[in-house]
């Protein structure tokens, strides 16, 4: 057994019963919020590749308070699994910290009131993080540890003006220089398979993320949708998916050049089946992470082994 348990590498579910003692389960709440890249302020209809839920395809359905959802989440959650007493409060869907702060004043104080939550999470856009939600932020981690995850998907900026990301890279540095200054966690959600990008270009995107010393990543597979933009460009030939063999060796890959501190969120993800178009292969999550650790461990693989040499070795590194 290595320092992270039984897998190679530092995953979510290893932290937090570092932490906490217990395995801790993610409740995900619907705030209420919308996207500035979908209301007109950045932009309309969102990134290409948004179902229109704001990656809260699987949040708690919307209820009276936030509260009532923690609790019609730990319930739910409870009837299916083995359950402990704490988990996270997890705002998940759209942009949620696009709002007055009163109101996002409201529904962080709900979540960590609740006497079952023992940290709040929240899913965010880099550039809706002005100075007055990043002070209410730090006053939620006084009371509770908090952690921001910002949608940044790639640093090309080719590929960000194609899917209509709205930002350039620097707005995410400077959020995540400003959370990392205020004791706030940060987790990074990347996208692998994105329209013309190669692994080489995936692979500078996670070193970037390291270096800018982000906390956590979540890996992600590009999925296509039913009813995104992503999905017409894909129906007419103008991008295509990974395979899964490709998408495990991209995976392989992005561990081993990230830091050995750096903890995993995520490794692959599972769109809703009734929305899926491609690549049908990520439905079978299980397989995908068994293959995952399979291949690193008989390729001898595991976070942070090549990170030192492919710093060195950028120009011409091959994984």
């Amino acid at each position: 057994m290595n320092k992270w348990g039984d897998k190679p590498y530092h995953s979510l579910d290893f932290e937090m019963k570092k932490r906490f003692g217990e395995k801790v389960y993610k409740i995900a709440l619907a705030g209420g919020m919308t996207c500035p890249n979908r209301d007109g302020t950045v932009g309309r209809g969102g990134c290409i590749f948004c179902s229109g839920n704001g990656s809260g395809d699987f949040a708690v359905p919307p209820a009276d308070s936030v509260t009532e959802q923690i609790d019609r989440g730990i319930a739910g959650i409870s009837a299916r699994k083995q359950v402990g007493d704490q988990f996270i409060a997890y705002f998940q869907s759209f942009t949620n910290t696009y709002a007055p702060v009163h109101v996002l004043r409201r529904l962080y104080e709900q979540a960590i009131r609740h006497p079952k939550v023992v940290m709040l999470s929240i899913a965010t856009r880099p550039d809706c993080l002005p100075r007055e939600v990043l002070e209410l932020l730090s006053e939620c981690s006084r009371v509770k540890p908090v952690m921001v995850e910002l949608g940044l998907q790639t640093i090309h900026e080719r590929t960000a003006a194609l899917i209509r990301r709205g930002y350039p890279l620097e707005v995410y540095d400077a959020a995540a220089a400003s959370l990392k200054e205020r004791g706030i966690e940060v987790v990074t959600h990347v996208i692998a398979g994105l329209p013309h990008e190669t692994r080489r270009d995936f692979l500078e995107t996670v070193y970037h993320v390291g270096q800018a010393g982000s906390d956590g990543i979540k890996l992600q597979l590009l999925h296509v949708l039913r009813g995104t933009d992503l999905a017409s460009l894909y129906q007419r030939g103008e991008c295509g998916v990974l395979t899964m063999e490709e998408y495990i060796e991209t995976v392989v890959a992005a561990l081993s050049i990230l830091p050995e501190d750096m903890v995993i969120h995520r490794l692959t993800g599972d769109g809703p089946r009734d929305l899926l178009i491609a690549p049908m292969w990520s439905c079978r999550k299980r397989e995908v992470l068994n293959e995952i650790h399979r291949q690193m461990k008989r390729r001898n693989v595991w976070q942070g082994k090549e990170r030192n040499r492919y710093v060195h070795e950028r120009s011409h590194y091959h994984l």
